[in-house]
């Protein structure tokens, strides 16, 4: 009897981190554009602290933007707040933010999980409800995996777990390494606001690496089926 083939992989798609949100007016002007030119499931909106009434002013200015480009809002913790400004949701630190923040968020809205240091830490938040798991990103300190190691713990859950994995990408090299790897997301940040040549380019680019990653990976998977 022929053994039924494996679906083929989605292609992975952009989630893109915000710089930290003080004054959302350059934001609001340039989002729609950079929107537009590259497929971006997710929008984590960085906020700088300050009194909780700014903060859900700005995150209501930006909801419609984001949202009304496709793209889902996510605060980066302020769980308060998701509801009161309009979010999708919320990405939280490690599994204790998680769970505390899982009542306030479920069933209508999503709670991504990230500052997952081990196998075990990973699978718990998944075990508890987490809406993704996110490896690779910074600590407090700055420090952050080998890119070779990020790949790996992606490739690891992807073969293995449900719920979707985000690879945090520092560079269009590691996007491309964290497509292949099996990263259902790759979230981009600091290198596509920085970039020389404007976050369009920066964006459309990181893209181009995820498919070009993704299609290597396929005809690969493709040929090993045959």
């Amino acid at each position: 009897m022929a053994t039924k083939p494996v679906p083929p992989r989605p292609v992975p798609r952009l989630y893109l981190a915000t710089p930290v949100v003080d004054d959302p007016s350059a934001l609001i002007a340039s989002l729609p554009g950079l929107l537009a030119k590259a497929d971006v499931a997710a929008v984590l909106v960085r906020l700088k602290p300050t009194d909780q009434r700014t903060m859900i002013s700005r995150v209501k200015a930006l909801a419609p933007v984001i949202q009304g480009s496709g793209a889902a809002l996510l605060l980066d913790g302020h769980v308060e707040l998701v509801a009161r400004g309009g979010a999708d949701g919320a990405h939280l630190t490690g599994i204790a933010a998680m769970e505390e923040a899982l009542p306030s968020l479920k069933s209508d809205r999503i709670a991504g999980v990230g500052g997952l240091t081990t196998r075990h830490d990973s699978m718990a938040a998944g075990e508890a409800g987490a809406d993704y798991v996110l490896f690779g990103e910074p600590d407090a300190a700055g420090l952050r995996p080998s890119a070779e190691a990020i790949a790996e713990r992606l490739g690891w859950w992807a073969e293995l777990f449900e719920p979707p994995c985000v690879g945090y990408a520092a560079s269009r090299e590691e996007a491309h390494e964290f497509a292949a790897a099996g990263a259902d997301f790759v979230l981009v940040g600091d290198f596509i606001w920085n970039d020389k040549r404007g976050p369009a380019a920066a964006l459309m680019d990181a893209e181009q690496a995820i498919r070009q990653a993704h299609a290597a990976a396929s005809g690969k998977a493709k040929a090993e089926q045959g």
